[in-house]
């Protein structure tokens, strides 16, 4: 197993074609109520959308083993569970000699002498669906507490979004199969995804989140920082390349006099007035919204010819991929960003991290 957390501790288990993947979730208070209609929500925003996503289908719904009774976390370890129905072996055996480029196949073939390479095994996308279960159980929890989390499809491709966004333009994303803003950036960025597709391609994007409700001095220091554990969690989702916060790298080109953020009143609230360091100082939330976007790289299983080599036979070899796959994962990966920092934020809270219940 996989484990996040120290207090709220998130465990994933499973394989893409195994006959289940599903998590274990260890530090759910007893008495918590367990909405199974949230969680259905949540993995319905995961699911792949027709003409953009992959035509595997799951029905992908959770089954709760243990850990709950009568709709209550009962203080055992929630164990949850999803089944693979929907699967093709014959389409992966010849990765076992030639491995994709861009997936773990080779690392994982010289070093894992278990290594399933069917579906990309344990490195598979295909277990963000226990993450997004899991997730969903911890955004239930960080809502009673008045924190929220929403994200959105900031760029996909060439298509990028470059109007100021707020938590509730992340929100009505859900509106969208992309997960874009509005209905004229979900229509461009359906035709960038579909155009690659069509070439036998895929293209990456960008997601941003959006953290609302965090008082200020929330989060450890050094290397228990809420934004250092962030990035540490995002890092851990497949095909993640890239986390900033706030400005991110475009803040090494302002003069201190502009990537401050001033403090300032908004009734009997401080807050900043901008929001160049992502809402987070020191690595503690500073009163302002939390901002953070994670870089996703392109699908690496695509139908053009593509060169590897032959592990076996030690020579240069081309690779042409069958299958199933998405041309784009970003849509898809937005439901698992918030997931994922809502089990990062529920770990801080059980940790000691929120000035509020300390």
């Amino acid at each position: 197993m996989y484990s996040l957390g120290e207090k709220f501790k998130f465990s994933l288990f499973g394989k893409s074609h195994a006959p289940c993947i599903g998590c274990i979730l260890d530090g759910v208070p007893k008495g918590t109520v367990i909405d199974e209609e949230h969680i259905a929500r949540e993995m319905a925003l995961r699911k792949p959308s027709q003409g953009i996503g992959t035509t595997r289908v799951e029905k992908d719904q959770v089954q709760i083993v243990c850990g709950v009774t009568d709709g209550k976390a009962d203080g055992n370890p929630i164990t949850m569970v999803i089944a693979n129905k929907d699967v093709d072996d014959s389409k992966y055996l010849a990765f076992k000699e030639t491995p994709r480029p861009g997936h773990a196949d080779l690392p994982a073939l010289l070093t894992l002498p278990k290594f399933d390479v069917c579906g990309g095994g344990q490195f598979s996308g295909r277990l963000t669906a226990a993450i997004v279960a899991g997730g969903s159980v911890a955004k239930d929890l960080l809502s009673e507490k008045g924190i929220e989390i929403a994200a959105f499809s900031r760029s996909i491709g060439h298509v990028k979004d470059t109007a100021p966004r707020n938590f509730n333009d992340a929100y009505m994303s859900r509106n969208f199969p992309t997960r874009a803003c509005n209905g004229e950036l979900d229509t461009c960025m359906t035709e960038e995804i579909t155009e690659a597709h069509e070439e036998g391609d895929s293209i990456g994007g960008v997601v941003e989140c959006i953290i609302r409700g965090l008082p200020i001095g929330f989060g450890g220091i050094w290397f228990e920082s809420l934004d250092a554990e962030i990035a540490r969690a995002m890092f851990g989702i497949p095909a993640c390349k890239g986390v900033e916060f706030g400005a991110g790298f475009d803040i090494t080109r302002m003069k201190g006099s502009e990537s401050n953020d001033p403090y300032r009143m908004d009734g009997d609230r401080i807050t900043t007035a901008t929001n160049n360091l992502g809402g987070i100082v020191g690595g503690m939330a500073d009163g302002n919204d939390v901002v953070f976007k994670v870089a996703f790289k392109p699908t690496p299983s695509i139908a053009k010819k593509q060169k590897t080599v032959n592990i076996l036979t030690k020579e240069d070899a081309e690779l042409e991929i069958k299958g199933r796959h998405d041309p784009c994962i970003t849509p898809r990966a937005v439901a698992v960003v918030e997931a994922v920092a809502a089990l990062v934020l529920m770990d801080q809270i059980e940790r000691g991290y929120n000035p509020l219940e300390r």
